[in-house]
Protein backbone atom coordinates (compact mmCIF):
# COMPACT_ATOMS: atom_id res chain seq x y z
CA UNK A 1 0.00 0.00 0.00
CA UNK A 2 0.85 3.41 -0.86
CA UNK A 3 1.07 6.68 1.44
CA UNK A 4 2.47 10.31 1.80
CA UNK A 5 5.57 10.81 3.68
CA UNK A 6 3.86 11.63 7.21
CA UNK A 7 2.14 7.98 7.29
CA UNK A 8 5.73 5.82 7.31
CA UNK A 9 6.19 2.65 6.00
CA UNK A 10 4.45 3.28 2.55
CA UNK A 11 5.86 2.92 -0.55
CA UNK A 12 5.94 6.27 -2.02
CA UNK A 13 5.73 8.72 0.28
CA UNK A 14 5.21 12.91 -0.76
CA UNK A 15 8.77 14.32 0.39
CA UNK A 16 7.87 17.93 2.06
CA UNK A 17 8.19 20.05 -0.04
CA UNK A 18 7.49 41.70 -32.22
CA UNK A 19 5.69 41.57 -35.12
CA UNK A 20 8.98 42.73 -36.64
CA UNK A 21 8.30 44.77 -39.98
CA UNK A 22 11.33 43.37 -42.50
CA UNK A 23 11.95 45.62 -45.23
CA UNK A 24 9.24 45.24 -48.61
CA UNK A 25 6.24 45.53 -50.04
CA UNK A 26 3.04 43.76 -49.38
CA UNK A 27 0.05 42.97 -51.85
CA UNK A 28 -3.27 44.51 -50.88
CA UNK A 29 -4.96 44.13 -54.20
CA UNK A 30 -4.56 42.09 -57.25
CA UNK A 31 -6.78 42.78 -60.55
CA UNK A 32 -6.31 40.17 -62.94
CA UNK A 33 -6.04 42.03 -66.39
CA UNK A 34 -3.72 40.45 -68.80
CA UNK A 35 -0.16 42.09 -69.06
CA UNK A 36 -1.27 44.64 -67.35
CA UNK A 37 -2.07 43.00 -64.26
CA UNK A 38 -1.06 44.81 -61.04
CA UNK A 39 -0.55 44.60 -57.61
CA UNK A 40 -0.83 47.54 -55.24
CA UNK A 41 1.73 47.53 -52.80
CA UNK A 42 1.90 49.24 -49.33
CA UNK A 43 4.92 50.80 -47.51
CA UNK A 44 5.48 47.51 -45.38
CA UNK A 45 5.79 43.66 -45.49
CA UNK A 46 5.21 42.23 -42.73
CA UNK A 47 7.35 38.96 -43.60
CA UNK A 48 9.01 38.30 -39.72
CA UNK A 49 7.11 37.32 -36.61
CA UNK A 50 7.93 36.13 -33.31
CA UNK A 51 5.10 34.67 -31.76
CA UNK A 52 3.98 32.52 -28.38
CA UNK A 53 2.02 30.34 -28.96
CA UNK A 54 0.26 27.67 -26.16
CA UNK A 55 -1.53 24.82 -26.41
CA UNK A 56 -5.00 24.48 -24.11
CA UNK A 57 -4.72 22.64 -21.12
CA UNK A 58 -6.34 19.17 -20.90
CA UNK A 59 -9.69 18.94 -18.58
CA UNK A 60 -9.31 16.67 -15.18
CA UNK A 61 -10.81 13.58 -15.06
CA UNK A 62 -13.52 13.01 -12.57
CA UNK A 63 -13.65 11.43 -9.76
CA UNK A 64 -17.55 9.81 -9.23
CA UNK A 65 -19.89 7.45 -8.21
CA UNK A 66 -23.36 6.21 -9.33
CA UNK A 67 -26.70 7.37 -6.85
CA UNK A 68 -29.29 6.20 -8.90
CA UNK A 69 -32.51 4.56 -7.53
CA UNK A 70 -32.72 1.07 -7.47
CA UNK A 71 -28.75 0.58 -8.62
CA UNK A 72 -27.74 -1.28 -5.03
CA UNK A 73 -24.05 -2.07 -5.77
CA UNK A 74 -23.48 1.59 -7.56
CA UNK A 75 -19.70 1.80 -8.74
CA UNK A 76 -17.41 4.50 -10.49
CA UNK A 77 -18.78 6.67 -13.12
CA UNK A 78 -16.10 9.60 -13.63
CA UNK A 79 -15.94 10.66 -17.44
CA UNK A 80 -12.57 12.40 -18.94
CA UNK A 81 -11.41 15.48 -19.22
CA UNK A 82 -11.58 16.54 -23.17
CA UNK A 83 -8.37 17.72 -24.37
CA UNK A 84 -6.94 20.83 -24.62
CA UNK A 85 -7.39 22.84 -27.76
CA UNK A 86 -4.47 23.10 -30.64
CA UNK A 87 -2.57 26.54 -31.60
CA UNK A 88 -2.57 25.74 -35.89
CA UNK A 89 -1.25 27.40 -38.71
CA UNK A 90 -3.52 28.39 -41.96
CA UNK A 91 -2.50 29.01 -45.26
CA UNK A 92 -4.80 31.45 -46.24
CA UNK A 93 -4.91 32.53 -49.97
CA UNK A 94 -5.88 35.96 -49.25
CA UNK A 95 -3.24 36.92 -47.21
CA UNK A 96 -0.31 38.40 -48.85
CA UNK A 97 2.16 38.71 -45.36
CA UNK A 98 1.90 37.87 -41.73
CA UNK A 99 0.02 41.15 -40.86
CA UNK A 100 -2.95 39.04 -39.15
CA UNK A 101 -0.23 38.15 -36.32
CA UNK A 102 0.85 41.89 -35.72
CA UNK A 103 -1.66 43.11 -32.93
CA UNK A 104 -0.81 40.22 -30.93
CA UNK A 105 2.46 38.38 -30.21
CA UNK A 106 0.49 35.61 -27.85
CA UNK A 107 -1.70 32.85 -29.08
CA UNK A 108 -3.44 30.41 -26.80
CA UNK A 109 -5.74 27.52 -27.49
CA UNK A 110 -9.30 27.27 -25.00
CA UNK A 111 -8.46 24.40 -22.43
CA UNK A 112 -10.42 21.02 -22.55
CA UNK A 113 -13.51 20.80 -19.67
CA UNK A 114 -13.58 18.90 -16.65
CA UNK A 115 -14.76 15.35 -16.98
CA UNK A 116 -18.28 15.08 -14.62
CA UNK A 117 -20.61 12.26 -13.25
CA UNK A 118 -22.48 10.09 -15.28
CA UNK A 119 -19.59 8.75 -17.83
CA UNK A 120 -20.10 12.75 -19.04
CA UNK A 121 -16.60 13.50 -20.55
CA UNK A 122 -15.63 17.04 -21.01
CA UNK A 123 -15.65 18.87 -24.40
CA UNK A 124 -12.78 19.40 -26.28
CA UNK A 125 -11.20 23.02 -26.14
CA UNK A 126 -11.19 24.75 -29.17
CA UNK A 127 -8.25 25.20 -31.51
CA UNK A 128 -6.80 28.84 -32.14
CA UNK A 129 -6.40 29.07 -35.73
CA UNK A 130 -3.94 31.86 -36.99
CA UNK A 131 -4.09 32.26 -40.76
CA UNK A 132 -0.70 33.14 -42.93
CA UNK A 133 -0.08 34.27 -46.64
CA UNK A 134 1.60 31.13 -48.23
CA UNK A 135 4.93 30.74 -48.94
CA UNK A 136 5.61 31.26 -45.02
CA UNK A 137 7.60 28.92 -43.28
CA UNK A 138 7.39 28.32 -39.06
CA UNK A 139 10.62 27.29 -37.23
CA UNK A 140 10.31 26.06 -33.76
CA UNK A 141 13.05 26.63 -30.93
CA UNK A 142 14.34 23.28 -31.44
CA UNK A 143 15.05 24.08 -35.30
CA UNK A 144 12.34 21.81 -36.77
CA UNK A 145 10.50 23.73 -39.56
CA UNK A 146 7.56 23.32 -41.65
CA UNK A 147 6.47 25.18 -44.98
CA UNK A 148 2.83 26.35 -45.66
CA UNK A 149 2.22 26.44 -49.36
CA UNK A 150 -1.03 25.00 -50.47
CA UNK A 151 -3.60 26.95 -49.65
CA UNK A 152 -5.84 25.37 -46.75
CA UNK A 153 -2.79 23.88 -45.81
CA UNK A 154 -2.65 23.30 -41.67
CA UNK A 155 0.11 22.80 -39.37
CA UNK A 156 -0.30 22.25 -35.74
CA UNK A 157 2.58 24.31 -34.08
CA UNK A 158 1.50 23.56 -30.18
CA UNK A 159 -0.58 20.53 -29.92
CA UNK A 160 -3.31 20.53 -26.85
CA UNK A 161 -2.80 18.82 -23.44
CA UNK A 162 -4.28 15.82 -22.76
CA UNK A 163 -7.44 15.25 -20.96
CA UNK A 164 -7.48 13.15 -18.02
CA UNK A 165 -9.11 9.83 -17.42
CA UNK A 166 -11.69 9.78 -14.63
CA UNK A 167 -11.94 7.49 -12.02
CA UNK A 168 -13.78 4.49 -14.00
CA UNK A 169 -10.76 3.91 -16.14
CA UNK A 170 -8.95 2.68 -13.18
CA UNK A 171 -11.63 0.37 -12.01
CA UNK A 172 -10.71 -3.74 -12.46
CA UNK A 173 -10.98 -6.42 -10.52
CA UNK A 174 -9.32 -5.52 -7.21
CA UNK A 175 -9.56 -2.15 -7.74
CA UNK A 176 -13.55 -1.72 -8.00
CA UNK A 177 -14.45 1.72 -6.44
CA UNK A 178 -11.29 3.71 -7.31
CA UNK A 179 -11.35 7.23 -5.43
CA UNK A 180 -8.30 8.64 -7.37
CA UNK A 181 -8.82 10.23 -11.36
CA UNK A 182 -5.89 11.83 -13.39
CA UNK A 183 -5.40 15.31 -13.85
CA UNK A 184 -4.94 17.14 -17.90
CA UNK A 185 -1.77 18.14 -18.47
CA UNK A 186 -0.64 21.08 -19.77
CA UNK A 187 -0.47 22.33 -23.55
CA UNK A 188 2.42 22.51 -25.74
CA UNK A 189 4.18 26.36 -25.38
CA UNK A 190 6.99 28.31 -26.56
CA UNK A 191 8.67 30.97 -29.25
CA UNK A 192 8.01 29.79 -32.81
CA UNK A 193 9.40 32.13 -35.72
CA UNK A 194 7.29 33.21 -38.68
CA UNK A 195 9.32 33.86 -42.27
CA UNK A 196 7.49 34.95 -45.37
CA UNK A 197 9.17 33.92 -48.44
CA UNK A 198 7.30 35.91 -51.61
CA UNK A 199 5.84 32.53 -53.37
CA UNK A 200 6.95 34.58 -57.18
CA UNK A 201 7.33 32.41 -60.12
CA UNK A 202 10.83 34.80 -61.24
CA UNK A 203 12.99 36.98 -59.31
CA UNK A 204 14.94 39.88 -60.79
CA UNK A 205 18.10 39.97 -59.24
CA UNK A 206 21.14 41.79 -59.48
CA UNK A 207 23.52 45.08 -58.16
CA UNK A 208 21.95 48.15 -57.02
CA UNK A 209 20.97 50.25 -59.84
CA UNK A 210 21.40 47.59 -62.33
CA UNK A 211 17.22 48.72 -63.61
CA UNK A 212 15.40 46.07 -62.15
CA UNK A 213 12.61 48.38 -60.44
CA UNK A 214 12.81 50.09 -64.52
CA UNK A 215 12.26 46.62 -66.45
CA UNK A 216 9.39 46.20 -64.27
CA UNK A 217 7.39 48.80 -64.48
CA UNK A 218 7.45 48.22 -68.74
CA UNK A 219 6.95 44.54 -68.17
CA UNK A 220 4.61 45.21 -65.70
CA UNK A 221 1.82 47.45 -64.45
CA UNK A 222 3.31 47.72 -61.24
CA UNK A 223 4.86 51.04 -60.25
CA UNK A 224 8.40 50.82 -58.17
CA UNK A 225 10.14 53.72 -57.41
CA UNK A 226 12.87 54.33 -59.90
CA UNK A 227 15.72 57.07 -59.80
CA UNK A 228 18.96 57.40 -60.69
CA UNK A 229 20.98 56.22 -57.11
CA UNK A 230 21.69 52.96 -56.07
CA UNK A 231 19.16 50.98 -52.98
CA UNK A 232 16.33 53.36 -54.58
CA UNK A 233 14.13 49.94 -53.89
CA UNK A 234 14.15 48.74 -50.60
CA UNK A 235 11.41 46.69 -50.13
CA UNK A 236 10.04 43.83 -52.58
CA UNK A 237 7.88 44.75 -55.44
CA UNK A 238 5.66 42.45 -57.60
CA UNK A 239 4.20 42.77 -60.70
CA UNK A 240 2.18 40.11 -62.84
CA UNK A 241 2.60 39.39 -66.63
CA UNK A 242 1.07 36.79 -68.76
CA UNK A 243 -0.23 35.45 -71.96
CA UNK A 244 -2.97 33.53 -73.65
CA UNK A 245 -1.79 29.97 -71.35
CA UNK A 246 -0.49 31.09 -67.76
CA UNK A 247 -0.29 34.23 -65.97
CA UNK A 248 3.11 34.75 -63.46
CA UNK A 249 4.43 36.75 -60.69
CA UNK A 250 7.25 38.63 -61.11
CA UNK A 251 9.23 40.14 -58.43
CA UNK A 252 11.63 43.00 -57.88
CA UNK A 253 14.33 41.89 -55.44
CA UNK A 254 15.98 44.80 -53.58
CA UNK A 255 19.70 44.95 -54.90
CA UNK A 256 22.29 42.61 -53.33
CA UNK A 257 25.92 43.56 -52.47
CA UNK A 258 28.78 41.59 -51.85
CA UNK A 259 28.34 40.32 -48.33
CA UNK A 260 24.73 39.81 -48.51
CA UNK A 261 24.36 36.34 -47.37
CA UNK A 262 26.44 37.65 -44.45
CA UNK A 263 23.56 40.11 -43.39
CA UNK A 264 25.60 42.92 -45.16
CA UNK A 265 23.10 45.54 -45.98
CA UNK A 266 19.49 43.91 -46.14
CA UNK A 267 20.56 41.26 -48.32
CA UNK A 268 19.85 38.14 -45.78
CA UNK A 269 16.17 39.47 -45.64
CA UNK A 270 16.09 39.53 -49.57
CA UNK A 271 17.98 36.69 -50.08
CA UNK A 272 15.12 34.70 -48.22
CA UNK A 273 12.54 35.73 -50.99
CA UNK A 274 14.74 34.40 -53.92
CA UNK A 275 14.52 31.02 -52.39
CA UNK A 276 11.14 30.32 -53.81
CA UNK A 277 11.47 31.75 -56.89
CA UNK A 278 11.30 28.91 -60.08
CA UNK A 279 13.33 31.42 -62.70
CA UNK A 280 15.95 33.92 -61.93
CA UNK A 281 16.29 37.13 -64.05
CA UNK A 282 19.85 38.18 -63.60
CA UNK A 283 20.54 42.32 -64.53
CA UNK A 284 23.93 42.98 -65.16
CA UNK A 285 24.24 47.06 -66.90
CA UNK A 286 25.95 46.75 -70.38
CA UNK A 287 28.00 49.17 -69.03
CA UNK A 288 27.85 49.80 -65.20
CA UNK A 289 29.22 53.34 -63.88
CA UNK A 290 31.49 51.81 -62.39
CA UNK A 291 33.49 48.30 -61.83
CA UNK A 292 32.93 45.90 -64.89
CA UNK A 293 29.84 43.94 -65.84
CA UNK A 294 31.11 40.27 -65.32
CA UNK A 295 32.64 41.44 -61.70
CA UNK A 296 29.29 42.67 -61.15
CA UNK A 297 27.90 39.22 -62.12
CA UNK A 298 30.59 37.21 -59.99
CA UNK A 299 29.58 39.11 -57.01
CA UNK A 300 25.94 38.12 -57.13
CA UNK A 301 26.51 34.85 -57.71
CA UNK A 302 28.98 34.08 -55.14
CA UNK A 303 25.92 35.62 -52.74
CA UNK A 304 23.76 33.12 -53.61
CA UNK A 305 25.91 29.91 -53.40
CA UNK A 306 26.92 31.56 -49.75
CA UNK A 307 23.26 32.00 -49.01
CA UNK A 308 22.75 28.19 -49.67
CA UNK A 309 19.38 26.90 -50.01
CA UNK A 310 19.90 26.06 -53.68
CA UNK A 311 19.76 29.67 -55.21
CA UNK A 312 22.60 28.96 -57.12
CA UNK A 313 21.27 25.93 -59.11
CA UNK A 314 18.18 28.02 -59.91
CA UNK A 315 17.68 28.55 -63.77
CA UNK A 316 19.11 31.77 -64.82
CA UNK A 317 18.76 34.22 -67.55
CA UNK A 318 21.01 37.41 -67.85
CA UNK A 319 19.86 40.59 -69.43
CA UNK A 320 22.30 42.89 -70.14
CA UNK A 321 20.33 46.04 -68.94
CA UNK A 322 20.52 49.28 -70.67
CA UNK A 323 21.77 48.70 -73.42
CA UNK A 324 20.59 51.82 -75.53
CA UNK A 325 23.93 53.58 -73.80
CA UNK A 326 25.92 51.15 -76.66
CA UNK A 327 25.16 50.56 -80.10
CA UNK A 328 23.54 47.83 -81.41
CA UNK A 329 26.56 45.95 -82.68
CA UNK A 330 28.24 46.51 -80.00
CA UNK A 331 25.87 44.81 -77.70
CA UNK A 332 25.04 41.98 -80.01
CA UNK A 333 29.17 41.66 -79.62
CA UNK A 334 28.56 41.29 -75.73
CA UNK A 335 25.66 39.45 -76.39
CA UNK A 336 27.90 36.98 -77.49
CA UNK A 337 30.92 36.85 -75.31
CA UNK A 338 28.79 36.07 -72.20
CA UNK A 339 26.92 33.08 -73.91
CA UNK A 340 30.50 32.05 -73.85
CA UNK A 341 30.80 32.33 -70.35
CA UNK A 342 26.55 31.14 -69.03
CA UNK A 343 25.88 28.88 -71.95
CA UNK A 344 24.04 29.81 -75.28
CA UNK A 345 20.61 31.18 -75.45
CA UNK A 346 21.13 32.10 -71.87
CA UNK A 347 21.59 35.99 -72.71
CA UNK A 348 19.30 38.48 -73.63
CA UNK A 349 19.91 42.73 -73.97
CA UNK A 350 17.14 44.75 -72.84
CA UNK A 351 16.85 48.79 -72.47
CA UNK A 352 13.42 49.58 -70.59
CA UNK A 353 13.99 53.01 -71.77
CA UNK A 354 13.24 52.31 -75.05
CA UNK A 355 11.70 49.08 -75.35
CA UNK A 356 14.11 47.30 -77.31
CA UNK A 357 14.15 43.54 -75.89
CA UNK A 358 11.38 43.35 -73.77
CA UNK A 359 9.05 41.46 -75.71
CA UNK A 360 11.31 38.55 -76.17
CA UNK A 361 12.42 38.69 -72.37
CA UNK A 362 9.26 38.60 -71.63
CA UNK A 363 8.24 36.12 -73.89
CA UNK A 364 11.34 33.44 -72.17
CA UNK A 365 10.13 34.00 -68.65
CA UNK A 366 6.56 32.60 -69.41
CA UNK A 367 8.01 29.83 -71.38
CA UNK A 368 11.05 29.31 -69.06
CA UNK A 369 9.28 29.91 -65.31
CA UNK A 370 8.42 26.32 -64.20
CA UNK A 371 4.89 25.95 -63.70
CA UNK A 372 3.55 24.68 -60.54
CA UNK A 373 3.70 21.01 -61.47
CA UNK A 374 7.57 21.38 -62.76
CA UNK A 375 8.26 23.58 -59.63
CA UNK A 376 10.68 21.75 -56.97
CA UNK A 377 9.12 20.21 -53.92
CA UNK A 378 10.17 21.99 -50.43
CA UNK A 379 12.68 19.94 -48.63
CA UNK A 380 11.16 17.50 -46.62
CA UNK A 381 11.30 18.42 -42.59
CA UNK A 382 10.87 16.20 -39.87
CA UNK A 383 8.39 13.97 -41.50
CA UNK A 384 5.61 16.33 -41.81
CA UNK A 385 2.70 14.97 -44.01
CA UNK A 386 1.58 17.29 -46.61
CA UNK A 387 -2.14 18.25 -45.88
CA UNK A 388 -1.87 18.29 -42.14
CA UNK A 389 1.54 18.75 -40.56
CA UNK A 390 2.13 18.89 -36.74
CA UNK A 391 4.96 19.45 -34.59
CA UNK A 392 5.64 16.41 -32.61
CA UNK A 393 7.04 16.40 -29.34
CA UNK A 394 9.90 15.15 -27.92
CA UNK A 395 9.22 10.94 -27.68
CA UNK A 396 6.77 9.58 -24.44
CA UNK A 397 8.48 6.33 -24.38
CA UNK A 398 11.44 5.16 -22.44
CA UNK A 399 13.04 6.40 -19.44
CA UNK A 400 16.46 7.13 -17.48
CA UNK A 401 17.61 6.65 -14.36
CA UNK A 402 20.59 8.84 -12.80
CA UNK A 403 22.46 8.66 -9.52
CA UNK A 404 22.40 12.45 -8.13
CA UNK A 405 25.31 13.45 -5.61
CA UNK A 406 23.56 13.66 -2.80
CA UNK A 407 22.58 9.63 -2.68
CA UNK A 408 19.30 10.19 -4.32
CA UNK A 409 17.96 8.99 -7.97
CA UNK A 410 16.33 10.78 -10.67
CA UNK A 411 14.35 9.27 -12.70
CA UNK A 412 14.12 10.99 -16.51
CA UNK A 413 11.36 10.70 -19.29
CA UNK A 414 8.42 12.65 -20.97
CA UNK A 415 6.43 9.16 -20.27
CA UNK A 416 7.18 8.96 -16.51
CA UNK A 417 7.19 12.81 -15.57
CA UNK A 418 3.66 12.39 -17.35
CA UNK A 419 2.62 10.56 -15.57
CA UNK A 420 3.22 11.81 -12.06
CA UNK A 421 2.14 15.36 -13.31
CA UNK A 422 -1.46 13.16 -14.11
CA UNK A 423 -1.64 12.49 -10.31
CA UNK A 424 -2.39 13.96 -6.89
CA UNK A 425 0.33 12.68 -4.85
CA UNK A 426 -1.85 13.72 -1.33
CA UNK A 427 -4.49 10.23 -2.35
CA UNK A 428 -3.03 7.71 -1.02
CA UNK A 429 -4.62 5.32 -3.78
CA UNK A 430 -3.13 7.72 -6.29
CA UNK A 431 0.17 6.82 -4.72
CA UNK A 432 -0.26 3.09 -5.00
CA UNK A 433 -1.19 3.06 -8.68
CA UNK A 434 1.52 5.42 -9.30
CA UNK A 435 3.58 2.48 -7.09
CA UNK A 436 2.01 -0.46 -9.60
CA UNK A 437 2.94 1.31 -12.86
CA UNK A 438 6.47 1.69 -12.04
CA UNK A 439 6.48 -1.97 -11.51
CA UNK A 440 4.90 -2.68 -14.59
CA UNK A 441 6.94 -0.39 -16.82
CA UNK A 442 10.40 -1.42 -15.33
CA UNK A 443 11.60 1.90 -13.82
CA UNK A 444 11.65 0.11 -10.45
CA UNK A 445 14.11 -2.92 -11.68
CA UNK A 446 16.10 0.17 -13.34
CA UNK A 447 16.68 1.84 -9.88
CA UNK A 448 17.85 -1.27 -8.40
CA UNK A 449 19.95 -2.47 -10.92
CA UNK A 450 22.04 1.43 -10.29
CA UNK A 451 22.11 0.68 -6.66
CA UNK A 452 18.44 1.82 -5.42
CA UNK A 453 17.68 0.58 -1.91
CA UNK A 454 14.15 0.86 -0.28
CA UNK A 455 13.70 4.50 0.87
CA UNK A 456 16.24 6.28 -0.83
CA UNK A 457 14.76 9.50 -2.36
CA UNK A 458 13.61 9.40 -5.72
CA UNK A 459 12.73 12.76 -7.99
CA UNK A 460 10.60 12.43 -10.83
CA UNK A 461 9.96 15.96 -12.53
CA UNK A 462 9.26 18.20 -9.84
CA UNK A 463 8.39 15.39 -7.39
CA UNK A 464 10.30 14.04 -4.75
CA UNK A 465 9.55 11.01 -2.68
CA UNK A 466 10.47 7.87 -0.85
CA UNK A 467 10.07 4.69 -2.18
CA UNK A 468 9.68 1.52 -0.56
CA UNK A 469 8.83 -0.78 -3.17
CA UNK A 470 7.13 -4.31 -2.41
Amino acid sequence: MCSSRAAPGSAIAAAPGRVSGGGGGVVRDRTRGGRNSRFTLSNVLYDKARIWVEGGRGGDGAVSFRREAHVPKGGPDGGDGGHGGDVVLVCDPSRRDLGAVRGSRHFRADRGRHGEGSNRHGARGGDREIPVAAGTQAVAVDGSSVDLTVPGQRAVVAQGGRGGHGNRRFANATRQAPRFAEHGTEGESGWIELRLKLLADAGLIGLPNAGKSSLLARLTRADPKVADYPFTTIEPVLGTIEDEDRQLVLADIPGLIEGAAAGAGLGHEFLAHVERCGLLVHLVEVVPAEGDPQGAYGTVRAELASHGGGLDRLPELVVLSKSDLLPEEEVAEAVARWEEEVGEGRVLASSAATGAGLEELRRRILAEAPTAQEAPAPPATGGFEAEHRVYRPAGEGGYEVLREEDGGFRVTGRGVELLFQRHDLSNEEALGYLEQRLNEIGVVAALRAAGFEPGDDVRIGEHEFELHPG
